[in-house]
């Protein structure tokens, strides 16, 4: 058998591995796994155990528990709760204000955790039932709810960008500068969308009624003091980091130990919180480890049999494609995955062989970081097997359908893709603030 059908055999079989539900960790592994055994013996027992010391040898790793952890303490303790009611009372004013609120929570909700699950379950079960009960149109909300949580994954502290630096051997701070303004820009044409939409649609969101908006200044004031304690946990965390005076892991502790303290000052932070908030983050970290290590494993092999050079060779000799056209055939091959995997299921599957084929086109590796990154956003809400649909679905009220949800994140993806057009076209829009502070 060649080179080129052991590695097709090995693809296709761990698809299907994956396909019968298995999970993710466990199908990638046992793949490399048999294919260590069937292709040098008994001596590739060494391979896996190589993987585990390099990934646990690996620092930037730390960050990982201590930013879901931080998520989890803000998110248990009801403190993201008093961020979304800051908004209603300074947003309900403006036509579409809560939906545009509801972006801006997403984007904080994604600064505390770097995971879009969890600003897709605060955005589902605290967000969608308050704007629904205030008349905004169902697939409209939906769609922002959804679009606003797949932020998560590319606003830091972004774990799938902590993943993809481990794969991809490159240096999670200068990932995670270069997603953020891709990010936020991308945050800011949704409001653009939202905010033209409801102004030609007023029916649309409808503004709330004076007596819900008729408060006190000093009720105000302290809603606005409650609010904005995740921003200065953010703040405060990502502030020490860029001016130097804490590495990447000190910074991830700086927003742990923030976060704990606000629960502690609120008088929120239970034992049966801490112990939920302590189970989930174990429970989300080791998932992780075990899903790297697999990939690790699964790379070598894939590295050894040169299913890079063959890749390479198919596109570019064989095909004769020019570098851009790689490039969108690499994103259409992640839209395609995103129907049927999460993110972290085609980051290992995937990157392996495409990392060093960009490598090869003379790409920066950054900046692809930042695209894999806005491609899988699009996937996750593509129908119809987005990873992002059914998560909406098993958390929506009865009256929202799986066609509402279908027909909420259309004009959501085609603003997306506009803003990935725009990253390809000007790779400056990614990497213009690591370049600032790699000098």
């Amino acid at each position: 058998m060649s080179y080129e059908m052991i590695a097709i055999t090995m693809f296709a079989t761990m698809l299907v591995m994956l396909l019968t539900g298995q999970r993710v960790f466990a199908a990638i592994g046992a793949v490399a796994a048999g294919a260590a055994l069937l292709l040098y013996g008994t001596g590739s027992m060494e391979m896996p155990f190589n993987a585990a010391f390099q990934l646990f040898n690996w620092y930037p790793l730390l960050t990982l528990p201590l930013f879901i952890y931080m998520g989890y303490i803000m998110s248990e303790t009801g403190i993201a709760d008093d961020l979304y009611r800051m908004f209603h009372v300074w947003f309900g004013r403006v036509r579409g204000g809560l939906a545009i609120g509801t972006i801006g929570l997403m984007v904080v909700i994604s600064a505390m955790n770097g995971l879009s699950v969890a600003g897709m379950a605060i955005g589902a079960t605290i967000a969608l039932p308050e704007l629904l009960k205030r008349g905004y149109d169902k697939r409209m909300v939906t769609g922002v709810v959804q679009a606003g949580s797949s932020l998560g994954i590319l606003v830091p502290p972004s774990v799938v960008l902590v993943l993809y630096g481990m794969i991809a051997r490159q240096p999670v701070s200068q990932l995670w500068l270069a997603g953020a303004v891709p990010g936020l820009m991308m945050a800011a044409m949704f409001i653009i969308y939202i905010a033209v939409r409801c102004r030609l649609q007023p029916h649309l969101a409808p503004i709330l009624p004076k007596e819900e908006l008729d408060i006190p200044l000093r009720d105000k004031l302290k809603l606005l003091r409650a609010g904005v304690t995740p921003f200065l946990i953010f703040f405060f965390m990502t502030g020490l980091f860029v001016m130097g005076y804490t590495s990447l892991v000190e910074s991830s502790a700086v927003g742990a130990t923030a976060a704990t303290i606000a629960a502690l000052v609120r008088r929120r932070l239970t034992f049966r919180i801490l112990h939920e908030t302590v189970k989930k983050t174990l429970g989300i970290s080791c998932m992780f480890l075990w899903i790297i290590l697999a990939a690790l494993a699964f790379g070598s092999i894939f590295d050894g049999i040169g299913a890079s050079r063959a890749i390479e060779t198919l596109f570019i000799t064989n095909w004769e494609l020019s570098p851009l056209e790689v490039l969108i055939m690499m994103q259409l091959s992640y839209l395609i995955l995103g129907m049927f995997l999460d993110d972290t299921a085609m980051l290992v599957i995937v990157a392996p062989l495409y990392v060093p084929l960009i490598v090869s086109l003379g790409y920066n590796p950054i900046w692809y970081g930042v695209l894999y990154t806005i491609t899988c956003q699009i996937a996750y809400m593509t129908p119809p097997f987005g990873y992002n649909l059914f998560l909406m679905r098993s958390m929506a009220p009865p009256e929202v359908s799986l066609w509402d949800i279908y027909r909420s994140i259309v004009p959501f993806v085609l603003v997306m893709t506009l803003a990935l057009i725009l990253v390809i076209a000007f790779p400056e829009i990614a990497l213009w603030l690591p370049g600032q502070f790699s000098n």
